[in-house]
C-alpha cells in the first residue's frame, strides 16, 4: 500500500525516497523555479513508465505556492502567477468559452473549496448575452456547482455532462479539494493539471472522472490540498523521528482517518478568494486584479 497524496510533486518525492535521491526517475521531467517571488514546480509525466512510477496519468502538473495570503498584495501576486500558469495549460483560442466547475460539499468545510471558489469567480456569459455593448470584449465564462452524490442522488460528472451538452464550452476547469502527504502543504499550494481529476481519489472515495475521455472536452484541474491521510502523516512523523515506520500496519489501524487543520474554515476562505481571482485573471487577461474585484462587487 502506498502513502496517499494527490500532488504529483509529492508522488515524485515518495518515489525518490524509495529508490534513492540520486536515482533518475524514468518517464518524468521536473523543474523548480520562482515567478515574481512565488515558487512554482512543474512535473511532466511523459510515458507509461512515468505513469507507473507516480501512479498518475501522463500530462503536466504545476504546483504553485500560495503562502501568506493575508495581505492584498500577496494575494494579488499569487493569483497573478496562478493565472499565468493556468493560462498556459488552457491554451485558449481568443473567443473560447469556458465552464468552471466547483466540486465538493458545502456542508463539509475541507471539501467545500470548489463551490467557495465560484463565489469569487467572474462569470460573464449572461452579461455578454444581455449587454454585449458593455461586456462583449470579455470571454464568456459560466460556472456550476453540481453538489455531491449523497445530497443530489446524481454523480457530479452526470450533471456536468448535461450542462456541457447544452452550453458546449471549449474548455472545462474543475476546482476541487485534494489530499497532501505533508501538513506544510495543506492550504498553501495549488496544483494545476491538464489531465483532469478523479474526485475523492486522495481519500479513498473515487467518483467518476473529469477528463476529456469522460466529458468530450479538454479539462484542466485546479486543486488545493485541505487534508492529510492520518496513516501517511503518522508514518512520515515516525520516519522523521529516526524510527522505521510500517505504513501498511499503521494504515490497517487508522480506520481511514483524515486530518485537517483546526482553522480550516479561515484557510479555505482565503484560498477560495485567491483561486477565484486567479482563474478570473487567467480567463480575462486584459483585466487587472482590482478590475476583477470591482466587477465582482
Amino acid at each position: 500500500m502506498a502513502k496517499r497524496t494527490d500532488l504529483a510533486m509529492e508522488a515524485k518525492e515518495l518515489w525518490q525516497e524509495q529508490a534513492g535521491k540520486t536515482t533518475r526517475l524514468p518517464g518524468v521531467e521536473a523543474r523548480e523555479r520562482k515567478t515574481d517571488g512565488v515558487a512554482v514546480t512543474t512535473v511532466r509525466i511523459l510515458d507509461r513508465q512515468g505513469e507507473q512510477a507516480l501512479g498518475k496519468p501522463a500530462g503536466t502538473y504545476v504546483t504553485v505556492a500560495l503562502e501568506g495570503l493575508q495581505a492584498v498584495e500577496e494575494r494579488d501576486r499569487a493569483a497573478s502567477v496562478l493565472a499565468g500558469e493556468l493560462r498556459e495549460l488552457l491554451d485558449l483560442p481568443e473567443d473560447a468559452a469556458v465552464l468552471v466547475v466547483g466540486l465538493g460539499n458545502l456542508a463539509v468545510t475541507p471539501d467545500c473549496i470548489g463551490p467557495k471558489t465560484l463565489d469569487h469567480l467572474l462569470v460573464t456569459r449572461h452579461l455578454i448575452q444581455s449587454m454585449p455593448g458593455s461586456f462583449g470584449t470579455l470571454r464568456p465564462v459560466c460556472a456550476l456547482s453540481p453538489g455531491v452524490l449523497g445530497t443530489t442522488g446524481l454523480e457530479s460528472a452526470e450533471v456536468v455532462r448535461g450542462v456541457i451538452d447544452r452550453v458546449k464550452p471549449d474548455r472545462v476547469i474543475v476546482v476541487d479539494a485534494l489530499a497532501s502527504r505533508s501538513p506544510e502543504r495543506v492550504c498553501t499550494t495549488a496544483q494545476l493539471a491538464d489531465t483532469g481529476i478523479v474526485p475523492g481519489s486522495g481519500v479513498g472515495n473515487s467518483r467518476q472522472a473529469f477528463n476529456r475521455e469522460a466529458l468530450g472536452v479538454d479539462v484542466v484541474a485546479v486543486g488545493v490540498p485541505t487534508v492529510v491521510d492520518a496513516a501517511t502523516l503518522a508514518a512520515d512523523l515516525t520516519e522523521k523521528a529516526g524510527l522505521r515506520a510500517d505504513y501498511d500496519r499503521i494504515a490497517a489501524h487508522s480506520q481511514g482517518l483524515i486530518v485537517t487543520p483546526s482553522q480550516i474554515d479561515q484557510q479555505v476562505e482565503r484560498i477560495a478568494r485567491t483561486l477565484g481571482l486567479g482563474i478570473s485573471l487567467a480567463l480575462q487577461p486584459d483585466l487587472r486584479p482590482e478590475e476583477v474585484l470591482s466587477l465582482l462587487n
